[in-house]
């Protein structure tokens, strides 16, 4: 429901130019889910009891989640596009990754950050330095506790769910790494890199296991069987090779591509195909129970730079392109242009080993997704929205279309803005303007964001007292800022040397003093808690009685009481930068600042939604 708070907020309006704010709309597939949760069946009884969508704006109450319909793949086709994310300091996107749960996205950019995006409305959450160079990579495992990425300089970081930097080694020596794959088990994970070897490492111990070596030129991609012992590698050298990650072992070659490998895939729920694409602007579908390719995909004009598995629909595959187009295939559905020759599957050749390999089009086409290349491609865990980065510096966000919406089809994505403008579905005034107002709601979405966008030196600083900029270096080649040296005890403790005795001083008159100090010419010493400290204690065996009377300055004890000794906990609570619960030292490599939680996104968007944000329901 929307409510009005615009009168509320005309209140305190001093009359001077105002841009009136708009509300963001919200994609949520909580109700589409519990209708499917309460309305699902076995299959064995028949199809499901909702009815049957129809191009109609009434049936969007009726839209189901693409798990809901296994055998429609053509209905979880993303061919809308829902939202544009741009950071404030704009670099490439190279990696998009959904985090487990499908609550945010998180980037990583050129310039070695990680930026993470609301899952729902897509807004700025929170970014953070985690490299120093460029992030090539970054996996999660398949237990969802771990994600480990890696940069140009061949460094590889381990981070727990909360994006606390655990634990970092150096995988390959200043050669970027490009792929990077857990086991089914995730007690190992394997590497690529452009010195044209794979490594396996164990994942607990950080430590490299084996080295594979075959490829004669760089490796661009790596990925690991969902259920077997079985690892593919893509090379600049246009091979792709299958490996036994137990003896190391190259088991095959596949040729075919004619130029470099930029992915290679496994399906990720049967496992028995395996995806390819390279710059000869083709991408191929190999059944590994043939050990041959069985689908050529064309259709992409220049190179075919990434491509991704849809999460449930096993013959749904989406590609993106040098062009910054986005193409979706249905295997299933080669969709032959008219005047071009077919040629049917292998399967149902009478000669499957030998047959030529089916030639498979697009099914939808985005061709003006984005401005530069597409980089990286990743699908939301529900498999209702797919996230694209490119080297155009923006993160977009692509769903189906809602039934009875046909102008999303001719839009600029679609048909460019020229076209889109003869069409009258864009303008060119009023999307700049629109771009504008994109820019102006990310950069407020930043004001109310976790943290500001201004990102801290690159310089590796410890936690804890300034001036400590060397990291702690482990025996295992890990590192971790934190190990400081602990503070003296309180019986230690040394004060600067004490103010001498006024009877000690050549010459000194304690009746002169006394009248300078009443008359005012003499400042009177600070009281106790000036500035934020006291007097500095007087010497042992200090004699009070050779002070006039009326001479002891405020804050001093009675004569004869020596004050007692500062408390360690004041020690540890009074030093600047140290709350109640953090120590300056004591804890060796054990005393690393961690970083705490992120919020909860219900109550972050309670709380956006008590301002009269995101109320409409996409």
């Amino acid at each position: 429901m929307d409510r009005d708070y615009q009168n509320a907020h005309d209140r305190n309006f001093d009359g001077g130019y105002r841009r009136q704010t708009g509300k963001r709309a919200v994609t949520d597939y909580g109700s589409s889910m519990v209708q499917w949760m309460r309305n699902r069946q076995p299959r064995y009884k028949g199809t499901s009891k909702i009815e049957m969508e129809r191009p109609s704006p009434s049936y969007i109450a009726d839209m189901l989640p693409p798990i809901a319909k296994p055998h429609k793949p053509a209905d979880a086709i993303p061919a809308k596009h829902l939202h544009s994310s741009l950071n404030k300091a704009r670099h490439a996107v190279n990696v998009v990754k959904w985090t487990p749960e499908g609550r945010r996205l998180l980037t990583g950019s050129y310039s070695g950050e990680f930026t993470l995006w609301n899952g729902t409305a897509f807004n700025f959450e929170t970014i953070m330095q985690a490299h120093d160079v460029a992030i090539r990579t970054a996996v999660y495992s398949h237990n969802e506790d771990w994600l480990i990425s890696a940069c140009n300089d061949g460094v590889i970081k381990y981070w727990q769910p909360n994006f606390n930097n655990v634990k970092a080694i150096q995988g390959h020596d200043d050669h970027p790494i490009r792929g990077m794959a857990f086991s089914p088990n995730d007690t190992k994970f394997v590497t690529a890199s452009d010195d044209a070897t794979l490594k396996i490492f164990d994942f607990a111990g950080g430590v490299e296991e084996s080295t594979l070596t075959g490829h004669n030129w760089d490796a661009k991609s790596v990925d690991w069987h969902p259920s077997k012992g079985l690892l593919v590698s893509g090379s600049k050298d246009h091979q792709v090779k299958l490996w036994d990650p137990r003896t190391g072992r190259c088991l095959t070659t596949l040729h075919g591509h004619k130029n470099t490998l930029t992915r290679t895939l496994f399906e990720p729920l049967r496992g028995q195909l395996l995806a390819t694409c390279g710059r000869d602007s083709v991408a191929r579908i190999f059944d590994l129970r043939m050990m041959r390719d069985i689908c050529l995909i064309r259709g992409h004009e220049k190179e075919v730079s990434t491509l991704t598995w849809h999460p449930f629909h096993t013959c749904l595959l989406s590609t993106g392109g040098n062009d910054g187009s986005i193409f979706h295939y249905l295997l299933n559905e080669p969709n032959t242009p008219p005047n071009t020759s077919t040629f049917i599957p292998p399967y149902d050749s009478a000669d499957p080993a030998n047959a030529p390999a089916q030639t498979v089009y697009p099914a939808h086409r985005v061709q003006h997704a984005h401005d530069a290349p597409v980089w990286s491609l990743d699908w939301h865990p529900l498999g209702h929205i797919l996230a694209s980065g490119s080297n155009d510096r923006v993160t977009r966000f692509w769903t189906r279309a809602r039934p009875g919406e046909t102008d999303c089809f001719n839009d600029r994505w679609h048909i460019g803005e020229a076209a889109a403008e003869r069409e009258g579905t864009w303008q060119k005034r009023a999307g700049g303007f629109s771009n504008r107002e994109e820019e102006e709601q990310e950069m407020e979405d930043e004001a109310n964001g976790l943290i500001d966008q201004t990102m801290p030196s690159k310089q590796s600083i410890l936690p804890g007292l300034p001036g400590l900029t060397q990291p702690i270096s482990l025996n295992d080649g890990t590192s971790v800022g934190g190990a400081q040296k602990p503070l003296p005890p309180s019986g230690d403790f040394s004060f600067p040397p004490p103010i001498p005795p006024p009877g000690g001083i050549p010459g000194f008159d304690p009746e002169r003093f006394a009248e300078l100090l009443a008359s005012g010419q003499l400042p009177p010493p600070p009281p106790l808690g000036a500035h934020g400290q006291g007097p500095p204690p007087p010497p042992p065996n200090f004699d009070f009685s050779k002070f006039p009377p009326g001479m002891i300055p405020p804050g001093f004890p009675p004569l004869g009481v020596i004050p007692p000794p500062m408390p360690p906990s004041a020690l540890a609570t009074g030093l600047p930068g140290l709350g109640p619960g953090d120590s300056g030292g004591g804890g060796g490599a054990g005393s690393v600042r961690r970083r705490g939680p992120l919020p909860s996104q219900q109550e972050s968007l309670r709380e956006e939604q008590k301002r009269g944000k995101y109320r409409p329901v996409r």
